[in-house]
């Protein structure tokens, strides 16, 4: 008898796809927002009602039982659907986290926020605002739940004169709700803005800080402005004008940003896409990683060169009680970044042992399990790590 999935499944199967047109174009990127939209040459379903009664299916073999397909099983066995269509549609962070809202228990869902390091100030169904220090904020987002409004984290960092706010998220009203925030906690909207790369959960909703006449300061740098106009598609005229006049991060070294009394230390790094930068303060000792850093899942590697990225986290290691606000997950401390390091170590390994086999990377992801001494990583699908290995081949084939 044919499984079927809850009304609950088709509604974020409805929003993966509306969230994977808003970062990625008008051709849907996800694998179930492309099951959504097969074309009339496909036998597939038609409808979001179908695609959730149809995607975890039973079928009997040689007359014995029905057994369960898993729905990615599903999805890449389709004729418009392939392995490497899979993994090229599910690339982006917003698209990784969307696929996670509608695949992982409603248990671990709630689960993977972790535990608040901070005071919470603020929170809504999308993430929750805590202070980190004085002066200091960070978001962390809970897409998990649904709700894709900022998807990545970021936060705010004041002093006498200025304030900063970090990334752009997915949609408008994400930056729009922390420029409010910032007014509300600072007596300021932002007076400049950064976005630490290009992925469409970081940079898509910059042009919300400029509702009402506000004019921050947007800082990126020249890479990653040009690869928001170029590849974070359909073309947004507001998010084109937002960063038309974006003051350039030199890619040549760090930089400071004096708020008044308090000193942000900007850094370009890169390992998780071409252009990355760290937002760091010494005193409080807290590092804003972006998506360098992720805490409690695994990462995206679809534009990740691994080797400088091993690099250019091992650059944000500290010693003694430093904050980390990573890309995604909840506010990190020295042992989960270690852990997190361990994990990537953990990877490496594994593609280097299996490379020197000969395996593909397909094969060498399918046969991958993250050690248990590690702890528990958000894996939701079993075929993420199969990016992973892809890019480290990339990196040993050179």
């Amino acid at each position: 008898m044919p499984l079927t999935l809850p009304d609950q499944l088709a509604d974020a199967c409805r929003k993966s796809a509306e969230l994977s047109r808003d970062g990625w174009g008008s051709e849907p990127r996800t694998p179930f927002a492309r099951a959504i939209s097969l074309d009339a040459r496909s036998s597939g379903p038609r409808t979001v009602r179908e695609v959730a009664l149809n995607v975890n299916e039973s079928t009997g073999e040689g007359g014995g039982p029905a057994r369960p397909i898993p729905i990615t099983d599903r999805l890449m066995s389709s004729p418009a659907i392939s392995r490497r269509t899979f993994l090229h549609q599910s690339g982006s962070c917003a698209a990784h986290l969307s696929l996670a809202a509608v695949l992982l228990p409603p248990a671990l869902r709630a689960r993977w926020p972790g535990r608040v390091v901070g005071r919470i100030v603020a929170e809504e169904p999308f993430g929750r605002l805590e202070q980190l220090a004085e002066g200091v904020w960070g978001l962390v987002s809970t897409p998990l739940g649904g709700d894709f409004t900022t998807v990545s984290n970021g936060g705010l960092i004041a002093g006498k004169q200025g304030v900063l706010a970090i990334e752009g998220f997915q949609k408008p009203e994400g930056a729009t709700w922390l420029a409010g925030k910032a007014r509300e906690l600072t007596g300021r909207f932002p007076t400049h803005v950064l976005l630490t790369h290009y992925h469409s959960d970081h940079a898509n909703g910059v042009a919300g800080y400029l509702e009402g006449g506000a004019r921050p300061v947007v800082h990126s740098s020249d890479v990653t402005r040009a690869l928001v106009l170029e590849r974070n598609k359909p073309a947004d005229d507001p998010r084109s004008r937002a960063l038309a006049e974006a003051v350039p991060i030199d890619p040549a070294g760090p930089a400071t940003l004096d708020l008044g009394g308090t000193v942000v230390r900007i850094v370009p790094r890169s390992g998780h896409t071409a252009s990355d930068v760290s937002v760091e303060l010494d005193d409080p000792s807290l590092v804003f990683s972006g998506d360098l850093v992720w805490n409690g899942m695994f990462p995206n590697f679809m534009d990740a060169a691994p080797l400088t990225l091993g690099t250019s986290v091992r650059a944000l290691r500290r010693s003694g009680n430093v904050v980390y606000l990573p890309g995604h997950g909840p506010v990190a401390t020295p042992a989960d970044f270690d852990r997190y390091v361990a994990m990537l170590d953990d990877v490496e390994r594994a593609a280097r042992s299996a490379h020197e086999r000969g395996q593909t990377a397909a094969e060498a992801a399918a046969a991958y399990k993250i050690p248990a001494s590690l702890g528990e990583w958000t894996l939701f699908s079993p075929r993420f790590p199969e990016g992973a290995f892809t890019a480290w081949y990339r990196d040993l084939n050179k």
